[in-house]
């Protein structure tokens, strides 16, 4: 049975999103300030608009609790509940005007996250998750493909502007092995959405060798409410502070772990 205070926060947070979604959409069609940030990242006037809107919005809803946010940082007092929100992930997507970029928000009560939701206006994707039955994503029930072979499975895996010469290297590896050994190798670089593709069954797997915590915490009980995985390259469960989500249908897991460290 699920927590109808969580059924309602998730209700009245969903609300936020669409009205941040809205905003994104709107501010894409404008010419938008870009700054560069590490390495080749940028972040734009929509990142820190939409990361104002929604902080608001959830200081409205939860004053008590704490937010971790991707530009903001960490506000709010050290103990007791927190958010973790991605306001606009796919900013390098957002910024050159594809559709592949999301809203991201978890809510965690004693370090784990029991809500989550990814918006992505553009794609047309809603996922929400509560604790205890609440595994959606565009409204019907969350569930993981039903793949079986790697040689069957479309992957998708982070290439991203802020890796370093070493983690490109890593990446362009896995990728080229995997490219011999899947359907279907994919580049979109926005992870709570793929991650929500996964757990819909419209992707395989996800690979996220160096993936930060704003932009995966709300998806990661969502892929496990669906039926999926999501570990380290060693095949231990991943937790927020992990830099590796291997995300996956969990039928080809083991098979993808293995190609990963071949690579």
């Amino acid at each position: 049975m699920h927590d109808q205070r969580l059924s309602l926060l998730l209700e009245r947070t969903g609300v936020l999103a669409q009205d941040v979604g809205a905003l994104l959409v709107r501010m894409q069609g404008q010419r938008l300030d870009v700054i560069r940030k590490e390495l080749r990242d940028v972040v734009t006037a929509a990142d820190l608009a939409s990361e104002r809107m929604v902080i608001d919005g959830l200081r409205g809803l939860t004053p008590d609790a704490a937010i971790l946010s991707e530009e903001a940082g960490f506000s709010g007092p050290a103990e007791g509940p927190r958010w973790i929100i991605d306001p606009l992930d796919g900013t390098v997507n957002y910024a050159s005007g594809l559709p592949w970029f999301s809203v991201t928000m978890a809510y965690q009560e004693e370090g784990r996250t029991v809500l989550g939701l990814t918006h992505a206006p553009l794609a047309g994707l809603v996922a929400h998750y509560a604790d205890g039955g609440i595994a959606t994503v565009n409204g019907a029930a969350a569930a993981v493909s039903g793949t079986r072979s790697l040689g069957d499975a479309v992957v998708s895996i982070c290439l991203t502007s802020h890796y370093d010469t070493q983690e490109v290297q890593r990446t362009v590896d896995v990728i080229r092995c995997l490219s011999e050994l899947c359907r279907g190798v994919r580049v979109m670089v926005s992870g709570g959405f793929e991650m929500s593709l996964v757990a819909a069954g419209q992707l395989d797997a996800f690979i996220g060798l160096k993936a930060d915590i704003v932009s995966h915490a709300a998806a990661m009980p969502l892929v496990r409410a669906a039926g999926g995985r999501v570990t380290t390259v060693a095949g231990v469960d991943s937790v927020d502070a992990d830099l590796e989500k291997i995300v996956s249908n969990g039928m080809i897991h083991e098979e993808l772990l293995e190609a990963i460290r071949r690579a």
